[in-house]
C-alpha cells in the first residue's frame, strides 16, 4: 500500500489550476512582531479611547489666529454651538477614531468586528444618531459594491473571465516577455468592470501560477525570477488597473462621492478614466521594464518553458470551456453595455450605481439572466468593514473634525492663508501614497485623507477638485508589503517571493508613481483643467 507522502507526490500536479484556488493556498503564520501587535492591540485601543475621550486637553482646537478669516469663521461656529458640547463631540469622535485605527492596524480582532464596534460606539457616545449610523450599510457605494460582486460572479460562473484570460495568454503569450504584457492587458480589461481587487486576484492567480510552474518557478526553495516577476507584476497591475477607473474599487467610488458632495456635483467615470487611464497604463509598463531589466532579470533558462507541453495544458483548460455559449454571449453583452453606460455617464447623468443595479437585475432575471443568487459570492465581512468606514466618515462630517484639525494645525504652525498651491499638492499626494505603507485599508485611508484634502483646499481658497482629486488618484498604490491590501496578503501566500523582493520592487514603483503624479499635475492634469491654469477644463 502506498504511503501518504507517495500518494501526495503522485496526485499533486503543478499544472493543475485547481491546486491554486484560494482555499488551497497554505496560510502564512504571523511573525513574532505581528503576534505581539495583535496581543497589544486591544489594551492599546482601550487606553487610546479613554485618553482622547476623557483626559486629553487638545488646546489647539480652540486656539484661533485672529488674523485668519477661516479661523474667525470657525470661532463664530464654535461660539454658536457652545464650548462644552462642541469640544465633547470632537473629543469622543477622535477617541473612537484612534481606538479603531489601532485595532485595524494591529488586527487584534477581525476588521469587520472593529467596524461593528465603531458603529455602536458612535451611537452610544451620541456622536451620531442611530438612524444615520445604521444607514451607512445602505450607502450608494455599498450598493455599487454589492452589484459589482453580482456582475463579477456572472463573469466567473459563465467562464467569461477565465476565457478572456486564457485566450490572451494563448494568443499573445508566445514567449516570456509577451506573457507579462498579456497580463497587463487582461488586468486593464477586468479592472474596468470588477470593482473588487481581491476578486481579480482570485480569477488570475490560478492562471499565472500555472504559467510560473511551466517556467520552472516553485514556492519556497524553488523560487526563481520568473515566479517573483509574474506574481509581483500581477499584484502591481491588479492595483494600478483599479486606479485607472473610478469603478476600479470601492475606495475610488467613496472618494468620488466625498469630493462630489464637497463640490455639489459629480466625479464622472469618463472624467476619472481620462485623467488616470494613461497614467496607470504607463506605470504598468514601467513596472514591467523595472522587473524584467533591473530587479528580476530572467536567465536564458527562465525564458523557455521548463515543463514540456506546459502551454498545451493551458490550451486544454481553454478547450474544456468549449465553444462560447448563449450564457457567455449574454454576459459579454451585459458587460459591454455597462461599460458603455459608465463611459458615457457625463452625457446621460445616470450614476455608476444605478447602471450596475440595472445590469445586476438583468443578470439575475429568470430565463433571460445568466447567474442565480446562490452563484453570487458577496464577501459580507468586507461589506460590514466598509460600512464601519463609511460610518466613521459620517462622524467626521457631523463633527467637522478634519476641517477643524486642518485649520487648527496650520494656525498652530503660524502658516497663513497664502501657501503656494504646489506645496500643498506635493504634501497631500505624498501623504496619501506613502500612508499605504502603514494603513491596511484603502477605504480607511480614503475616509481620513480625502476630507483633509477637501479641508485644506477650502482653507487656502483653492478649487476642491485641484487638491482632493489628485489625492484620490493615489489610493490604489497598495502593493509594497503583504499587509497593505488584501491582494498583497493573498499573493504573498503563494510563497513565490520574499518581503525584500516585494519591498524593493514595490517601493521603487511607489516613488515613481509619486514623481509621475507630480509631473502629471504640471502637464496632463493642467490640460484637463484639474490643476490650476488648465486649458481644457472638463471638470
Amino acid at each position: 500500500m502506498e504511503n501518504t507522502a507517495e500518494k501526495k507526490t503522485k496526485t499533486y500536479d503543478v499544472l493543475d489550476m485547481h491546486n491554486y484556488r484560494i482555499e488551497k493556498l497554505p496560510k502564512r503564520s504571523k511573525s513574532k512582531i505581528e503576534r505581539s501587535l495583535a496581543i497589544a492591540g486591544i489594551p492599546l485601543s482601550i487606553l487610546a479611547f479613554i485618553y482622547f475621550g476623557f483626559f486629553a486637553h487638545i488646546s489647539f482646537l480652540y486656539d484661533f489666529d485672529p488674523a485668519s478669516l477661516v479661523a474667525a469663521k470657525a470661532k463664530a461656529a464654535y461660539d454658536l454651538l457652545g464650548f462644552e458640547g462642541f469640544i465633547r463631540s470632537n473629543h469622543l469622535m477622535l477617541a473612537i477614531f484612534m481606538g479603531a485605527i489601532i485595532l485595524w492596524i494591529t488586527e487584534a480582532i477581525p476588521n469587520y468586528l472593529t467596524s461593528l464596534i465603531l458603529i455602536i460606539s458612535l451611537v452610544l457616545t451620541g456622536v451620531l444618531p442611530e438612524k444615520e449610523a445604521y444607514a451607512q450599510l445602505g450607502h450608494p457605494v455599498m450598493w455599487l459594491n454589492i452589484m459589482s460582486f453580482v456582475l463579477a460572479s456572472m463573469l466567473v460562473k459563465t467562464g467569461v473571465a477565465k476565457r478572456i484570460a486564457l485566450w490572451f495568454i494563448l494568443r499573445f503569450g508566445k514567449n516570456a516577455g509577451t506573457i507579462f504584457i498579456s497580463f497587463i492587458v487582461i488586468n486593464v480589461i477586468l479592472s474596468a468592470f470588477i470593482s473588487a481587487t481581491t476578486a481579480k486576484a482570485a480569477i488570475l492567480l490560478p492562471i499565472f501560477m500555472v504559467i510560473a510552474a511551466i517556467y520552472g518557478a516553485r514556492s519556497g526553495d524553488g523560487k526563481n525570477n520568473f515566479g517573483r516577476s509574474i506574481v509581483l507584476q500581477n499584484l502591481l497591475d491588479i492595483n494600478l488597473g483599479a486606479g485607472a477607473f473610478v469603478t476600479g474599487s470601492g475606495a475610488n467610488l467613496l472618494a468620488a462621492a466625498l469630493i462630489g458632495g464637497a463640490i455639489g456635483g459629480n466625479i464622472y467615470f469618463s472624467d476619472w478614466m481620462m485623467a488616470m487611464f494613461p497614467v496607470m497604463v504607463g506605470l504598468m509598463f514601467i513596472g514591467y521594464w523595472l522587473a524584467m531589466k533591473v530587479y528580476f532579470p530572467l536567465s536564458p533558462d527562465e525564458r523557455i518553458p521548463q515543463i514540456e507541453g506546459g502551454m498545451q495544458r493551458l490550451r486544454q483548460e481553454y478547450e474544456k470551456l468549449g465553444k462560447i455559449n448563449g450564457e457567455e454571449i449574454r454576459s459579454i453583452i451585459i458587460f459591454l453595455a455597462i461599460l458603455g453606460f459608465w463611459a458615457t455617464d457625463r452625457l446621460h447623468g445616470i450614476s455608476a450605481t444605478a447602471v450596475a443595479f440595472v445590469g445586476a437585475i438583468v443578470a439575475l432575471l429568470p430565463r433571460i439572466g445568466v447567474v442565480k443568487w446562490n452563484d453570487v459570492d458577496i464577501p459580507w465581512h468586507l461589506m460590514l468593514f466598509s460600512a464601519g468606514a463609511y460610518t466613521l466618515g459620517s462622524g467626521f462630517s457631523i463633527t467637522d473634525l478634519p476641517s477643524i484639525s486642518v485649520n487648527a494645525f496650520f494656525d498652530h504652525l503660524g502658516i497663513g492663508d497664502h501657501t503656494h498651491f504646489w506645496l500643498l499638492y506635493l504634501l497631500l499626494t505624498g501623504v496619501m501614497i506613502f500612508s499605504a505603507l502603514i494603513f491596511q485599508s484603502k477605504t480607511m485611508r480614503t475616509m481620513i485623507f480625502i476630507p483633509i484634502a477637501i479641508g485644506v483646499a477650502n482653507r487656502f481658497g483653492y478649487d476642491v477638485i485641484s487638491l482632493a482629486l489628485p489625492t484620490a488618484f493615489m489610493i490604489e498604490h497598495v502593493y509594497v508589503l503583504p499587509f497593505n491590501s488584501k491582494p498583497a496578503a493573498l499573493l504573498f501566500e503563494t510563497d513565490m517571493y520574499s518581503y525584500t523582493d516585494a519591498f524593493k520592487f514595490g517601493f521603487s514603483m511607489m516613488l515613481i508613481a509619486y514623481l509621475l503624479i507630480i509631473f502629471a499635475g504640471e502637464t496632463w492634469f493642467r490640460f484637463l483643467g484639474i490643476t490650476p491654469n488648465g486649458v481644457f477644463g472638463i471638470f
